[in-house]
C-alpha cells in the first residue's frame, strides 16, 4: 500500500505523489490586494454606483462582492468568468470575500445586468474621479488612442474594420500622459473610425476639468487618426494646446517634395543617418483655420522616413515638440493600452451584449487602475528594478505566491512560501 503512489525511482529514492497536504493557494498576494483596496477604496467607490434591481430576498452576493471577485480574478490572471470553477475551494479567495465565490452563471448575470443609463453613469463617475485627482497640478496631458479587439462569436456591434482587416470591437482610451491613469475607457462598434465620438467625449472631459480647475493647462496628444476639423474647432474654443500626427496626402507631399529630394540625394543614397525638420502653414478644406504643420524627413541609413505632425505649442522648436513631447505618447499611452488589453484582458470581450462587453472593459480598466496603485507603492520601496516592472511581470514576480491560511477565533494567519524570492519587496509594500 505504501508504494501505490510511486511515480518513479531516483536511484534508491522513491518519488511519490498524493493529496494529503493542507489547503494551499497559488494566490497568496490576495491579502496585499485587499490591503490596497482598503487603503484606496477604488472598488468600493464604483461598487456603490452599480444599480441593483434584484429581489433582496434572493440576494446572496452583493454588487461589491461580485465586483471585487471579478477584478481580483483579472489581476491574478483569471481571464473569464468561468475560471471561477477552478477557484471554488480556494481558501484565500473565500477569506478575502468572506464567503463562497459567486459562480460563473452569477458572474455572467452580473456582467449582463447593466443598461445604457448605468454605463453612462459609470462613465461620468470615472471622469469625476480623475478630475478629483488633479489637485495641485499645473498641467495635464491627455493622450487619446484606440485599439482593436478581435471577435470570434456573435457579439453585438462586432463589425468588419477595413483598416485592421478583421471583425472586431473598437476600444477608445483617454489616458493621463504623466501618471498613466485611465481618464475614461470607451467601447465602440467595430467599424468605427479612430475619431468617432472622441471629440464629443473630449469636450465633456475638458469641461469637467475646467469647471474645477479653470487655470489648469490642458495639452492634447493624439496620432494621425484623430486629426479632424471638429478637433481643431474644440482646441480653439477651449484654448487648448495640442500635438497630433497628420496622415500624408497629395498637398503635404507637394509641400515637402523639394526637401525630400535633397535629403534623399545628400543622405539616403549615401546610407547616412540624418534628420531634417521643416515647418509650414497647412489647412485642409474642412478645417476652419490654418494650422502650424511640421514634417520630419529622416534618412534612417536604410531608407527614407517622412512623418507629418501638427501642433500649436509655440514655446518649443519642431525637434523639441517631436522628440521631447510627441513621441513620448508611445510609453505614456500605447504601452499602457497594451497593459490593459493584453495583461488585464480587455481583449476578452466575449459576452453577446454590447453593453455587457462595455462593462467588461470597465472591469479590465479597474484591474489596470489597481495595478497602477500597486506600481505607486512599489516606487516607494528600495527595489529599483521592480519599479520598472510592467503588469505581467508584477503578476508573475509579486502576486503569484504559494500560501496557506490558518483561522482561529481571534486571528487569521496568512503563511506565505519561504521559497518566495521577492518576499522582502512584498513585506515593504504591505507595511507601507
Amino acid at each position: 500500500m505504501r508504494t501505490k503512489n510511486t511515480l518513479f525511482y531516483r536511484g534508491n529514492q522513491c518519488v511519490s505523489v498524493d493529496f494529503s497536504a493542507t489547503e494551499i493557494s497559488s494566490d497568496g498576494s490576495l491579502i496585499l490586494l485587499e490591503k490596497l483596496e482598503r487603503d484606496h477604496n477604488l472598488l468600493s467607490h464604483f461598487a456603490a454606483l452599480l444599480p441593483d434591481n434584484r429581489n433582496p430576498k434572493y440576494i446572496t452576493y452583493s454588487r461589491a462582492h461580485q465586483l471585487k471577485q471579478r477584478v481580483f480574478m483579472l489581476m491574478l490572471g483569471y481571464e473569464d468568468a468561468n475560471d471561477v470553477t477552478h477557484l471554488q475551494k480556494d481558501p484565500l479567495f473565500k477569506d478575502i470575500l468572506q464567503g463562497d465565490l459567486a459562480s460563473q452563471p452569477t458572474i455572467s448575470r452580473f456582467e449582463n445586468s447593466f443598461d445604457k443609463e448605468s454605463i453612462f453613469k459609470l462613465s461620468y463617475a470615472w471622469i469625476d474621479r480623475y478630475v478629483l485627482s488633479l489637485k495641485g497640478r499645473e498641467k495635464v496631458i491627455i493622450d487619446v488612442d484606440a485599439t482593436d479587439d478581435s471577435t470570434y462569436g456573435s457579439q453585438q456591434l462586432s463589425m468588419f474594420n477595413g483598416y485592421y482587416g478583421k471583425f472586431m470591437l473598437n476600444e477608445l482610451f483617454f489616458h493621463d500622459g504623466e501618471t498613466g491613469q485611465i481618464i475614461l475607457p470607451v467601447l465602440r462598434p467595430g467599424n468605427s473610425h479612430s475619431n468617432r465620438w472622441y471629440v464629443g467625449i473630449l469636450r465633456r472631459i475638458v469641461r469637467k476639468i475646467r469647471a474645477t480647475y479653470p487655470d489648469l493647462k490642458i495639452i492634447i496628444r493624439t496620432d494621425s487618426g484623430f486629426s479632424c476639423a471638429p478637433f481643431y474647432k474644440l482646441v480653439a474654443d477651449y484654448d487648448l494646446l495640442f500635438a497630433t500626427g497628420q496622415a500624408s496626402n497629395a498637398v503635404l507631399k507637394r509641400k515637402v517634395e523639394r526637401c525630400e529630394k535633397a535629403v534623399k540625394h545628400l543622405y539616403v543614397d549615401r546610407h547616412i543617418k540624418h534628420q531634417h525638420f521643416i515647418s509650414f502653414s497647412y489647412k485642409a478644406k474642412s478645417w476652419h483655420t490654418p494650422q502650424k504643420a511640421y514634417t520630419k524627413i529622416e534618412s534612417t541609413g536604410k531608407g527614407l522616413n517622412v512623418r507629418h505632425f501638427i501642433s500649436n505649442i509655440k514655446e518649443q522648436e519642431a525637434r523639441e515638440i517631436y522628440f521631447d513631447f510627441y513621441v513620448k505618447r508611445g510609453e505614456a499611452s500605447e504601452n499602457r493600452i497594451k497593459e490593459v488589453k493584453n495583461m488585464c484582458f480587455s481583449d476578452r470581450l466575449s459576452n453577446h451584449g454590447f453593453l455587457a462587453n462595455f462593462f467588461r472593459l470597465f472591469l479590465s480598466s479597474l484591474a489596470y487602475e489597481m495595478f497602477l496603485l500597486l506600481k505607486k507603492s512599489i516606487k516607494k520601496t528600495t527595489f529599483l528594478k521592480a519599479q520598472k516592472w510592467q503588469i505581467s511581470t508584477i503578476r508573475t514576480q509579486l502576486l503569484k505566491i504559494g500560501a496557506t491560511i490558518k483561522i482561529t477565533k481571534r486571528r487569521v494567519y496568512y503563511q506565505l512560501s519561504k521559497a518566495f524570492v521577492n518576499q522582502h519587496l512584498f513585506r515593504e509594500i504591505i507595511t507601507l
